[in-house]
């Protein structure tokens, strides 16, 4: 079955259930209990965590350079700023101007 179908069928087996009223839905308790699990497992290993998160906001601030019309873009690098996308090195510099010098 292909992910579509795959997706339709679910679709149709929540909606049914719900309909039906056999939908599980969290009680307040459940719903904090699975935060607290949440929250053990990310304080468990912290640097992956915060390697994800660092991703997620490098992916984002990549997508809004992309948007940006040529003509943003180019006040951008004129006004000195570096776009959030482009890490630093370990000495604090930004890595193009690594790769230049």
């Amino acid at each position: 079955m292909d992910e579509e179908r795959r997706r339709e069928v679910a679709r149709m087996g929540g909606r049914a259930a719900h309909q039906k009223g056999t939908a599980h839905e969290f009680s307040p308790e459940e719903a904090r209990e699975a935060g607290r699990k949440g929250g053990r497992a990310v304080s468990q290993n912290r640097e992956h965590m915060s390697a994800i998160g660092r991703e997620g906001g490098e992916s984002r601030a990549a997508n809004h350079t992309r948007r940006l019309s040529p003509e943003e873009l180019e006040e951008q690098s004129s006004e000195g700023t570096r776009p959030a996308h482009l890490p630093r090195t370990s000495d604090g510099h930004d890595s193009e101007e690594s790769e230049r010098s």
